[in-house]
């Protein structure tokens, strides 16, 4: 979990292939009215995220075994996204937001326009109970410290 730009795709895959995992990426679950909002430089609402994290939430029911990347900003989203799944793990990928606003961009993202990473920062509540990962350095570097984080 992590605001845009926090490299959640690029450590995902990268960590999904590490331990032989699937990647699930949670982008493709957002509905296509949320997604004409982002494009559209709106931010989300709560009222928007609760239908992408159900359907998230119902996909990693039917898993075992999986990454799933997602911004799960607040707790309550996170709540809503493990909601009968027992033994789920956070990550949160954060790095200062000079870092992230220069990755962001330096990308293209299909929807998620640059303008929206000021209320990604508002919206978000760090987790108190998650792996946490300075994404600042090398993906690999970072992937190294979640698969020892995960360790029994």
């Amino acid at each position: 979990m992590g605001v845009s730009g926090a490299g959640k795709t690029t450590i995902g895959e990268l960590l999904a292939r590490r331990l032989g995992w699937r990647f699930i990426e949670g982008d493709e679950y957002h509905p296509k009215e949320n997604v004409a909002k982002m494009a559209g430089g709106i931010p989300l609402e709560d009222g928007d995220r609760w239908p992408w994290l159900d359907a998230l939430n119902e996909r990693l029911r039917r898993e075992r075994d999986a990454i799933v990347t997602c911004s799960a900003l607040k707790e309550a989203y996170r709540q809503r996204l493990l909601k009968g799944i027992a033994d789920a793990r956070i990550v949160h990928l954060h790095a200062p937001k000079k870092v992230i606003a220069e990755r962001v961009a330096k990308r293209k993202h299909k929807y998620m326009p640059a303008s929206l990473l000021d209320s990604q920062f508002a919206t978000l509540e760090p987790p108190t109970a998650a792996i946490d990962i300075d994404v600042s350095g090398d993906p690999d570097d970072n992937v190294d410290a979640i698969v020892k984080a995960l360790a029994p």
